[in-house]
């Protein structure tokens, strides 16, 4: 059988999302099935007024003969029946509220425990703006789209059903015209419906875009000064809002155009009803049979209230385009194939020794590019490891492949004997405790900052850690001294003040095992000195492995791997590399060359 390469058309791909929303709101099935029921009750309501209304126009006869005692009691019953329908209408209204934002809370849950778990492969590709705009941007437009959904959709189907029925027992001639005639709107719908979808996912998409644009300017806005590409980043953003302005005005134009088109079917519905209608009152062309005033006048309510939902359905059909294209970018986000779970017989290892044995392993990002090939590495409990090389060499992948953030195309990384692949993710990482060059605060105090490494440490401990890192002297100048608020990123304290409260950290959580990953880069010489010997009691019995440029700072390391190319080209202690005179030396030599040339 051929499979049909043709591309879904616009209602399609809008339909194949269906499943996913239906799948989010199988939890408030009892609620969805108590909006159906007041919504047929509100729908009942309101088409029983029209025939009180209608009786009661029959009862006046003339001038001066209008029937007040039976008038009176029909207008009492349409009042009830006005606030009957308006206390139910309410409740549907709370009803469909509390459904539509319980289900965007909990898409949004679903969202963010997602990227909990996506492989960083899949975050290093994407950027953050996107994402971010998917989660925030897109799920408001989709819950806007769900609360139409839920507010006319349903609640226009009953009244098109209801009105049908009485219709029919009034006039069946004429309410076929009605039926004929009234498609036309639908059809008008269905046309723009199926060519508005990928604009309005063109628009989500530029809307994206943009996002990742801000994010990018807003976290780089020192560099882009520094560099005066203000001009050119401002030419960047005028084209992808001159885009999203064009995406949207194309969108809304083409769904705009169905509002106007329904309405006028409708009054077309309307005109030809209310013709033969009264053509039926005066008792011409029997084949229409006669019709009371009254009656006339209930049929032309109910033709209203029938052409009605059609312009309104066709109004949310535009609506849900838009929001069904946005709900496909975030179901797509959540369908994401997340990192593989543990196995059930995967092994929880508590206070690891630190014997890492790296065999004949092969990995690269791109598999095209052949980046580490056939590594392998014995490191013993207590082993300080410095890994050193040019950039790009390898270096971070490593201690990527280490923690398990990409897992290896080739070969094992066993710890204490287990392959880490079969070692729960939790405890592989709660072994390492790492520090990197690039430095991470959440929004909190430094007090918490700090506690990230052992929540349950006392405030002592707090602070012996950041004496130990050095750190304990400028966080005392701080306005507040642990209990000062920093914002996102630390953007209060100078790069080196952020690094040493990431030291503070480690020091606190004290592993088993130690990642540091140019762990002083941005620290001056004079406090480096003083933290290198902190490091150093803190390695004592710990499995160290050290990631640097200078290489002062692993003059004391037991082993020095030397990659170049994703290669270990060169292995021994400082002394027995100098002595070898090969690439490690030729590095070394270059350094303090630099340095005495300054």
């Amino acid at each position: 059988m051929k499979k049909d390469k043709k591309a879904p058309s616009g209602l399609r791909k809008s339909v194949q999302v269906l499943p996913d929303v239906l799948r989010f709101l199988r939890p408030y099935r009892a609620l969805t099935l108590l909006s159906v029921l007041l919504s047929a009750i509100s729908v009942f309501l309101t088409l029983y007024l029209p025939i009180l209304i209608g009786d009661a126009i029959d009862l006046i006869i003339d001038k001066g003969k209008v029937d007040f005692e039976g008038i009176v009691p029909l207008l009492v019953r349409a009042a009830v029946c006005i606030l009957m329908t308006a206390l139910v209408t309410w409740i549907v209204t709370t009803v469909n509220n509390k459904i539509t934002f319980d289900v965007i809370r909990d898409v949004r849950k679903a969202a963010f425990s997602k990227l909990q778990r996506l492989p960083l492969s899949f975050l290093d590709k994407t950027p953050t703006g996107d994402i971010v705009s998917r989660v925030i941007s897109d799920v408001d437009t989709f819950a806007d789209g769900l609360l139409l959904g839920f507010t006319q959709f349903f609640t226009g189907a009953l009244t098109i059903l209801g009105t049908l029925f009485f219709m029919f027992t009034l006039s069946p001639l004429i309410a076929l015209i009605v039926v004929v005639l009234t498609p036309l709107s639908l059809f008008v719908a269905r046309f723009v419906s199926t060519r508005t979808y990928e604009m309005f996912k063109a628009q989500s998409e530029t809307r994206g875009e943009q996002t990742v644009l801000i994010d990018e300017a807003i976290g780089s806005q020192k560099v882009v000064q520094a560099f005066s590409q203000g001009e050119a980043l401002q030419e960047q953003f005028d084209e992808i809002n001159e885009r999203l302005v064009k995406c949207s005005l194309k969108a809304t134009f083409f769904s705009s155009l169905v509002n106007p088109c329904t309405r006028f079917v409708n009054s077309v519905v309307y005109a030809a009803v209310g013709c033969f209608g009264a053509i039926a009152v005066v008792g011409g062309w029997g084949v229409f049979g006669s019709m009371s005033v009254g009656t006339l006048s209930c049929f032309l309510s109910y033709a209203n209230q029938y052409t009605k939902p059609f312009n309104e359905i066709s109004g949310v059909v535009t609506e849900l385009q838009n929001s069904l294209a946005c709900a496909r970018r975030i179901f797509d986000f959540i369908e994401e194939e997340p990192l593989a779970p543990d196995s059930e017989d995967a092994f929880v290892i508590e206070n690891a020794e630190g014997n890492v044995e790296i065999d004949n392993v092969c990995f690269s990002y791109d598999k095209n590019r052949k980046l580490i090939e056939n590594l392998n590495l014995s490191v013993k409990k207590g082993q300080r490891v410095a890994i050193v090389g040019p950039t790009g060499c390898g270096k971070t992948t490593v201690i990527n492949l280490l923690m398990r953030f990409y897992d290896v195309d080739a070969g094992a990384i066993s710890l204490d004997g287990k392959d880490i692949r079969n070692i729960t993710t939790p405890s592989l990482r709660g072994s390492y405790g790492m520090v990197l060059q690039e430095t991470w605060l959440r929004s909190g105090t430094v007090r918490d900052n700090i506690k990230m490494g052992n929540p349950d440490a006392c405030d002592e401990d707090v602070v012996a850690a950041a004496k130990a890192a050095h750190a304990h002297s400028f966080i005392k100048r701080l306005p507040e001294g642990y209990d000062t608020f920093i914002g996102e990123g630390g953007a209060e304290l100078s790069q080196g003040q952020k690094q040493l409260l990431c030291i503070a950290r480690v020091m606190l959580a004290l592993p088993p095992m130690l990642i540091l990953d140019e762990a002083t880069s941005s620290i001056d010489t004079r406090t480096e000195t003083k933290i290198q010997k902190a490091f150093a009691t803190m390695m004592q019995g710990r499995t160290s492995f050290i990631v640097a440029h200078r290489l002062s700072t692993i003059r004391e390391a037991d082993v020095i791997l030397v990659m170049k190319n994703g290669n270990v080209i060169e292995k021994g202690t400082h002394a027995e590399l100098l002595c070898a005179n090969g690439f490690y030396a030729e590095l070394y030599n270059s350094q303090f060359a630099r340095c005495s040339n300054l």
